[in-house]
């Protein structure tokens, strides 16, 4: 069953957190890493996105590190420890919600998508090479995965912490960080997490480079115990814990003349659902929900895609797969944003030809998924709010 052990954070020293912290390195775009980097000299997405020359970068962000170290912005706790995190929120209908989870060290399996952590997405390569060069050159991990954990009472065990430090992000969120001390309570989380299989929600890409890395230290016969763990946030697998948003497709570079609601009408039954307008947006996502379906959004405006199939357990992702990606040829490029009118405006103002607008996937397809040991499509789930990286660090020699 999977282990999951307190460990040692690595920590600010300042209680300033919102000048130091930042989202995940996978949510930043360029706009705001250069935001991030003014906001604080030491703002953590000089670690996680460091600039400079690509062959310099990775070391530059290890030598920062051990420099802040050094001079006393960072500090490690003296002893191991779970950390509780809560977030306090406010959901896209309005409504304030709390989610409570649990920073400790997950014990990596044998390989991705064997043992007690199943993974639920596929991931990209590129991102992959980028974080193992950051890891092997800082020995750290700078920013919690997520994983879900059907172990009951976790969100009452999580919330049971001495607060340590708190800020409120540019959206609005609030982060609390809470050190968990007490021997009893560390017994309860380990036992709790064991009880069932771990579910990675996000940070497929961190968890296998995680193993990779681990992996190279044995062949080059380096084996350090803080490489078979990695720093993870689990949250109580239940509905009220949990907020997921969809990640939605930009299609870009078709050619010309291309018309993508033909190529669709073999899968879909394209209705249309008026101009695209940001109105017209809330009411196709609107439309999405009551009536089943994906959006769509091209140079002729929105449109509703009613797919032929009726299976209500397959994922939008898994449809935009298996019935889109077919009909785009190799010519179109596809990305992914998480924001349905975003989206939309870019296809409005000629930066993207098209969006394929996407629901949520729901815990229930996520358990499935993960219980049969399949994956599904990379960028499939967005959950949200993120939490903070630069709350705490796990150095993978702080316990040696």
């Amino acid at each position: 069953m999977p282990r999951f052990l307190p460990f040692r954070g690595l920590r600010y020293t300042t209680d300033d957190l919102a000048a130091v912290a930042c989202p995940p390195y996978d949510v930043i775009d360029d706009d705001e890493r250069t935001v991030l980097a003014d906001r604080h000299i030491r703002n953590a997405v000089h670690l996680i996105l460091p600039g400079g020359p690509a062959e310099t970068r990775y070391t530059a962000a290890a030598a920062l590190l051990e420099d802040w170290q050094r001079r006393g912005f960072l500090a490690t706790d003296p002893d191991p420890r779970f950390y509780g995190y809560r977030m306090r929120f406010r959901d896209d209908a309005g409504r304030q919600r709390t989610t409570d989870g649990i920073l400790g060290a997950l014990e990596l399996p044998d390989a991705a998508g064997t043992g007690d952590v199943l993974p639920h997405e596929r991931t990209l390569p590129k991102a992959k090479s980028d974080r193992l060069a950051l890891l092997r050159a800082t020995r750290a991990n700078l920013d919690p995965i997520w994983g879900l954990s059907p172990g009951a009472g976790l969100g009452v065990l999580a919330a049971s912490g001495t607060p340590l430090v708190t800020c409120t992000d540019t959206h609005g969120v609030d982060h609390y960080l809470s050190a968990i001390d007490d021997p009893a309570t560390i017994l309860a989380i380990e036992e709790a997490v064991a009880s069932a299989p771990v579910v990675l929600a996000d940070g497929h890409h961190r968890f296998e480079t995680a193993i990779t890395y681990r992996d190279e230290q044995r062949v080059a016969g380096q084996p350090h115990p803080g490489d078979d763990a990695i720093m993870c946030l689990i949250v109580e697998l239940a509905a009220d814990q949990l907020f997921v948003q969809p990640i939605h497709r930009l299609l870009s570079d078709a050619p010309g003349g291309f018309d993508l609601r033909a190529a669709l009408r073999s899968h879909f039954n394209v209705i249309s659902a008026g101009p695209n307008t940001p109105d017209g947006v809330d009411a196709l996502c609107s439309r999405m929900d009551a009536e089943g379906g994906l959006g769509l959004a091209d140079a002729a405006g929105l449109a509703l895609l009613v797919p032929d199939d009726d299976d209500p357990d397959r994922s939008d992702a898994a449809r935009f797969e298996a019935s889109v990606t077919p009909a785009l040829g190799e010519a179109i490029a596809v990305t992914y944003r998480d924001d349905a009118k975003t989206c939309a405006s870019l296809v409005d103002k000629g930066v993207a030809n098209a969006a394929v607008l996407l629901r949520p996937v729901t815990v229930a397809q996520i358990r499935a998924a993960a219980g049969a040991r399949t994956r599904m499509p990379q960028k499939t789930t967005f959950f949200a709010p993120k939490p903070r990286t630069g709350a705490v660090f796990r150095s993978l020699d702080a316990d040696s």
